[in-house]
């Protein structure tokens, strides 16, 4: 059967069918259920380490083992289900970064995608060597062509080596934002702009490695239109977290999606994450109380995000955050991209990447009426 598409690409040795990319959802919003429905359909499945060892039994006492353990599960059980790609989503700034890391390339990941800090260290388990030699692929997220060289120039001269792409995510992305309150509204931080100057970037390390290194665009894109758009700057591919949310396939509680479907544009906010970074959220009743000064008291469970002043912080986002993913919104509050307000209906992944793809092809189609992208 001929279906329409979006062009894919080879990254090393391996074929992405659809270059989208499922972004990583944290404390188990986007795991195997969601990271493998989007596999099937062509794209690149991805699990959020994040927090997924909460239901371990020994969470408490040994919560680096008890994550790095349920990481391998949660890819276990996406393997079971998907022969497509599957990637996983960490966060440099975790206290357990580098179990997580060890975790997911023991299972054989064929993505990490690095996000929340600059990935210039390893563990003594990763030397240069392995680095070079493994089939996990490495791509950083990135919020300017700064991070993007820094990145780069590190490893080109700790590694010999380069990382395997970039994200490069822009100001209206859910959840926490690799910019300062006043660069999220400011055209010249724009993704539209961040895409064309990482992918300049990019070129030297190209020519002097002598492989293609794809640029992936994130943060606010809703529509087929919107990745085609993007991918005329240049982006070779996009990843989209919130509107895989909706889908019946998402690992979150209904009523966590509900809030998403139900949010008006007046609903999304920005706000100050306990772990000192701006965030992208849908308000409701806990943050407007967090907003009023009342505190939620709590014991830090283990510490997840090092940056995190637990001591001084209102609330601890972990156990917020699961909370709301679980259905319990009057403890915590959900995490979302600029647009979630568009979203008003739950629907299969098969479905919204179907949607995504024609409404892309419509786009390519306007653009270019004698070229027609097709797919067998």
């Amino acid at each position: 059967m001929i279906k329409p598409t979006i062009p894919g690409l080879n990254i090393g040795d391996i074929t992405i069918p659809v270059p989208i990319i499922q972004g990583g959802m944290g404390v188990g919003i986007s795991g195997a259920g969601l990271a493998s429905a989007v596999a099937n359909e062509g794209g690149i499945g991805v699990i959020s380490a994040v927090g997924l060892g909460l239901n371990e039994p020994d969470f408490k006492t040994h919560f680096k083992e008890a994550n790095k353990r349920a990481l391998q599960k949660e890819i276990r059980k996406a393997r079971e289900k998907t022969s497509g790609l599957i990637g996983v989503n960490i966060m440099v700034a975790l206290s357990d970064y580098d179990n997580l890391i060890e975790g997911a390339v023991e299972e054989n990941a064929d993505f990490l995608f690095l996000g929340a800090g600059l990935p210039l260290k390893f563990s003594e388990a990763f030397p240069p060597e392995r680095l070079r030699s493994m089939s996990t692929k490495v791509i950083p997220i990135v919020s300017s062509a700064k991070a993007a060289k820094v990145i780069f120039n590190f490893w080109e001269k700790r590694f010999q080596h380069i990382p395997d792409g970039v994200v490069v995510e822009g100001p209206l992305a859910g959840g926490h934002l690799g910019f300062k309150p006043e660069q999220i509204d400011d055209p010249a931080h724009a993704l539209e702009k961040l895409v064309p100057e990482v992918v300049t970037e990019l070129q030297p390390y190209e020519q002097a490695f002598g492989k293609q290194l794809p640029v992936f665009a994130g943060g606010g894109l809703y529509t087929g239109q919107d990745i085609f758009n993007i991918m005329q700057l240049g982006a070779r591919g996009v990843q989209m977290g919130t509107r895989f949310v909706a889908t019946d396939e998402c690992d979150a509680d209904i009523r966590f999606k509900q809030a998403y479907i139900q949010s008006e544009k007046k609903d999304v906010t920005i706000i100050q994450s306990p772990v000192g970074l701006p965030g992208r959220a849908i308000r409701n009743q806990f943050l407007d109380d967090v907003s009023a000064g009342i505190k939620t008291p709590f014991q830090c469970p283990w510490k997840c995000l090092r940056t995190c002043d637990f001591q001084e912080a209102p609330y601890c986002i972990a156990v917020a955050l699961t909370q709301a993913k679980d259905g319990h919104l009057q403890n915590g509050f959900a995490f979302a991209g600029a647009n979630v307000w568009r979203i008003k209906e739950i629907v299969p992944v098969r479905t919204l990447m179907n949607t995504l793809i024609a409404e892309y092809q419509e786009a390519a189609q306007a653009r270019h009426p004698a070229n027609h992208v097709y797919s067998r």
